[in-house]
């Protein structure tokens, strides 16, 4: 070969060994930024040319899916009773992407998760569509319908655990949307319909069992009692407490009201409970102080994230609070919020003798033959309580619904126990007071359901808002939904 020949040659060899190179540095180090890259159609389109797969709810989808109009986006997600499952589902929507277990299961939905590799190879020899995978919830559809209906046009939150397992029974948020109204790509109808609800003041797309905290108020005097009696500062819930009334705050020239004439006056502690004394619970937390009431609210879950899997926003009680501070958050008030999902675990504890499981809303995930891919076992979080103390304020709580404030929350036949809570809003109480109620429900089989209601704002007129007015019903019906579910 003469010497030009041989140049070409060489010359060319090095065009095909930089073409290979650049062909699998696309392939390999470039081919997630390329997938992501919004000018690349294919995978968007590839996504949506088959159905997505189901969430589950009591073994029938809550979910489905359609074929899309005017859309080179084959499919697009269908919810049934959207506005009552968006709580739990989230959405998924073709324009702006997917929330909560419709983002967090989004692989096994689409059918692209690894885990499902034998199904789509599978399939490419039988010549099947592709499918996804489904989500198999623990909600209770009788339980969550009870708990959306009565919410009704009151904004609010609702969550149920089964306190034995935590798995939650339900969720509920109002005001809520529809996920189907923006689960497409147009301009015209779906990202105006978006745009409407996000820009909404009332915040229809917020997750309220999850995300928002709310002053617990007077629900939070079990955590206050439980304190109490784990640290040793009363050993029995029936003798006197040492609570003088009036009550001055620590460091301060003011008293710790009660709400009316009530008897306060070195009460027990199951009295104190069922007529909601401020003055018993605002001196447990300034005798304990701020570190071991702090220290048994963490022991309930305060302070951390929840992971359901969708997370839940972190309940507050804060650290390095004076005494008079540390008394008014240990009534629920001052810097104390909590979320309706964390209040639900402190009822769940209480009711499984003081062992707090950690709630979770997944069973398991399956394949599209139904296989079982991934499954949640019951974990134990925490352990707040002995059982003895436990069963200690057990009977506080019953006696708040036998004759106390929580007799809305009755079942007949049934034991229940509960805490009401009115919870001041604002500078200055200027807002309408939150309505808070806790409880638990109890058969001859243990306790199946716990729950926590919060009212954030309904039609009633001020001095008619109450947990006992509002929220205690709520509960009720959802407590009520689970046992008869069960029959």
């Amino acid at each position: 070969m003469n010497k030009p020949l041989r140049r070409i040659a060489i010359f060319c060899g090095l065009l095909v060994l930089a073409l290979l190179l650049r062909d699998n540095w696309l392939q390999y180090f470039e081919a997630d930024s390329l997938n992501a890259r919004t000018e690349n159609r294919r995978i968007p389109i590839e996504r949506y040319a088959h159905e997505r797969g189901d969430i589950i709810v009591d073994g029938a989808p809550v979910t489905g899916s359609t074929e899309s109009k005017d859309s080179d986006f084959k499919y697009k997600r269908t919810w049934k009773d959207g506005p009552m499952w968006a709580p739990v589902t989230g959405y998924a929507s073709q324009a702006f992407g997917a929330t909560q277990l419709e983002n967090l299961n989004d692989a096994i939905l689409t059918g692209n998760d690894d885990r499902l590799f034998f199904d789509r190879t599978l399939s490419m020899f039988t010549g099947e569509k592709k499918q996804g995978g489904n989500v198999v919830t623990t909600l209770n559809a009788d339980a969550q319908k009870a708990a959306f209906k009565g919410l009704g046009s009151k904004k609010g939150a609702v969550a149920a655990l089964d306190p034995k397992t935590g798995a939650i029974l339900a969720m509920a948020s109002t005001p809520s949307y529809d996920p189907s109204t923006f689960a497409g790509n147009s301009t015209s109808t779906d990202s105006k319909n978006y745009t409407k609800l996000k820009n909404d003041k009332n915040e229809p797309l917020l997750n309220r069992a999850l995300r928002q905290t709310y002053p617990p108020g007077s629900a939070f005097k079990v955590v206050t009692a439980s304190a109490a009696l784990e640290n040793g500062l009363y050993d029995s819930v029936d003798t006197p407490t040492r609570s003088p009334l009036p009550w001055r705050l620590p460091l301060s020239s003011k008293d710790l009201p009660n709400e009316g004439n009530l008897p306060c006056k070195n009460a027990t502690l199951v009295e104190a409970l069922r007529v909601s004394c401020n003055t018993v619970f605002g001196k447990i937390g300034a005798d304990l102080g701020n570190d071991k009431m702090r220290a048994e609210a963490e022991k309930f879950g305060f302070n951390s994230q929840q992971f359901t899997p969708t997370r839940s926003n972190a309940s507050v009680f804060s650290k390095d609070m004076d005494k008079a501070q540390t008394a008014l958050s240990s009534i629920g008030q001052f810097n104390t919020s909590a979320t309706p999902l964390q209040m639900a675990m402190v009822a769940s504890a209480v009711a499984n003798d003081g062992t707090l499981m950690k709630p979770y809303m997944v069973d398991r995930l399956t394949a599209p033959n139904l296989d079982t891919v991934a499954k949640t076992d019951p974990e134990k979080q925490s352990e707040p309580l002995t059982k003895e103390h436990a069963q200690m304020v057990q009977k506080m709580m019953e006696t708040v619904v036998n004759k106390g404030t929580g007799f809305n929350a009755k079942i007949p036949g049934v034991t229940v126990g509960g805490k009401t809570g009115t919870a001041q809003n604002g500078v200055n109480n200027s807002g309408n007071p939150y309505a808070w109620f806790i409880s638990y429900a109890k058969t001859a089989q243990g306790s199946p359901v716990a729950v926590a209601v919060v009212v954030e704002d309904s039609d009633a007129s001020r001095q008619d808002i109450s947990g006992g007015g509002l929220a205690a019903p709520i509960a009720k019906d959802v407590m009520a939904a689970v046992i008869n579910s069960k029959k």
